[in-house]
């Protein structure tokens, strides 16, 4: 199993980011997929999650309207669209396929003017 996330940067509030994700090694068009992330000094934590086929879709709350999560099972991809970026959005994201274990790097997202 690898995932590696791109898409990453500085971005000022009120703008936009897209995050994509590299999944290889597994059976994707097969699982859920999960996009999470981690603010510095906290506990990682769940943003989105999309079901195999793409049909379903959920969110944090603190993330709901803002943010949505795409996938392309031909491509083995899941995307992360953020738009109206918050300072408290800052954080290293990580994707993750639900009931797998494997983590990738995760990419840093920082939202400061």
């Amino acid at each position: 199993v690898q995932l590696v996330e791109s898409g990453g940067g500085l971005v000022q509030p009120g703008g936009s980011l897209r995050l994509s994700c590299a999944a290889s090694g597994f059976t994707f068009s097969s699982y859920a997929m999960r996009w999470y992330r981690q603010r510095p000094g906290k506990e990682r934590e769940l943003v989105a999650q999309i079901s195999s086929a793409g049909g379903s879709t959920d969110y944090a709350d603190s993330v709901k309207g803002r943010f949505t999560i795409s996938r392309d099972n031909a491509k083995n991809m899941v995307y992360l669209q953020m738009n109206r970026l918050k300072p408290e959005d800052t954080a290293v994201y990580y994707c993750k396929a639900r009931l797998l274990t494997r983590w990738g790097q995760g990419t840093q997202v920082n939202v400061s003017s």
